[in-house]
Formats: C-alpha cells, sequence, structure tokens
C-alpha cells in the first residue's frame, strides 16, 4: 500500500492528503501513475529538449539502474498541438508505466493522448490487472501543466510546482502499445 498522491488538474500538482490525522493510504495503483507519468525521467541523449537551458532533466541515478524513473512528457512542453506530439504522449505514458506489466502487477496498460480543444492534452489511461479488472485515470490540461514546469524556477506564471519523486521503470525495449 502507497500513500496516496492526489492529482489537482487545476494547479498540475500532486499532494499528499491528511484523513483522521493521518496520511491517506491508496491501495489501488492511482499513486503509481500519478508518480510514474509525472516525474521526470532524464531525456535520451538523442531527445529534443523543448529549450537548451531545460537540460536532460530527470534524476541522475537513472543512469545506474536497469529501468530509468518517470516519464518524459516534460519533452513536449514547448510542442505545437500536432498528431505526432500526440503519439509522442501516449508512447511516454506507455513507457512510463511499463513497468507494472514487466512486474507482474499488470497484464497490460493503454494510453490515449487527444487534444479535446486549442491548448489542452487529455491523457487516459487504462490498466488491466492480473485478475481482469481494470482502473482507468483521466488527466487534463497536460500541455499548459507543461509549459509552467518548463519555466525556469521562480519565473513560473502561475507558481506551480510539477516536480515529484517517485519510481517508475522501463527498459526500452519492448512496445506494450498493443497490449490491451
Amino acid at each position: 500500500m502507497d500513500i496516496a498522491t492526489v492529482w489537482n488538474d487545476d494547479t498540475f500538482t500532486g499532494d499528499y492528503v491528511v484523513q483522521d490525522g493521518a496520511l491517506r493510504p491508496d491501495a489501488g495503483l492511482r499513486t503509481a501513475v500519478i508518480l510514474s507519468l509525472f516525474t521526470d525521467r532524464r531525456a535520451a541523449v538523442d531527445d529534443i529538449l523543448p529549450t537548451p537551458a531545460s537540460g536532460r532533466r530527470g534524476w541522475w541515478g537513472s543512469e545506474y539502474l536497469p529501468r530509468p524513473l518517470g516519464s518524459r512528457l516534460w519533452l513536449l512542453g514547448r510542442e505545437k498541438q500536432t498528431q505526432e506530439s500526440l503519439n509522442r504522449a501516449r508512447e511516454y505514458a506507455l513507457e512510463a508505466l511499463a513497468w507494472l506489466v514487466s512486474d507482474g502487477i499488470a497484464q497490460g496498460v493503454d494510453a490515449a493522448a487527444t487534444a479535446p480543444s486549442r491548448g489542452l492534452l487529455k491523457l487516459e489511461i487504462v490498466i488491466r490487472k492480473p485478475d481482469g479488472t481494470t482502473e482507468s485515470f483521466r488527466f487534463l490540461r497536460l500541455w499548459e501543466a507543461l509549459l509552467v514546469a518548463d519555466e525556469p524556477v521562480g519565473v513560473s506564471r502561475r507558481g506551480l510546482g510539477f516536480k515529484y519523486d517517485g519510481t517508475a521503470a522501463y527498459d526500452g525495449t519492448h512496445d506494450y502499445s498493443g497490449m490491451l
């Protein structure tokens, strides 16, 4: 069981909640999904960075792990809203959540990235558990959040955070797009 991380689409942040004098627990997969998607994974050497000043971000220690932590969704922060960038958002989400399958927590993971209106990125995740049941998650307004995240510290338009420490891993060699 994890400490529950609750996502807020209005502030683009995850936070902990105190319930009955203790941190609320999460017996499901919500916290794992939030931390996997919204922890910055270190960009690959050949990734195109949103700005030269953004660096490769992510946790340097991932270089020494068998599977890197987090997602590369942050790389889309300055992308135009095109089908190609939506495809990359889906790919980055699947990459970040693939550890659920390789660790036996899920039978399959699927993601859909859409642009319901100008400036909005909607990410829908469906995880099929080993018992055949599914858990679904939806995150809205991600493009705006990614833009906020790419601004230098102290310069953010809304003063909002978008950095998490968490766990996610993927070895980069499997395509889980057809698992569901």
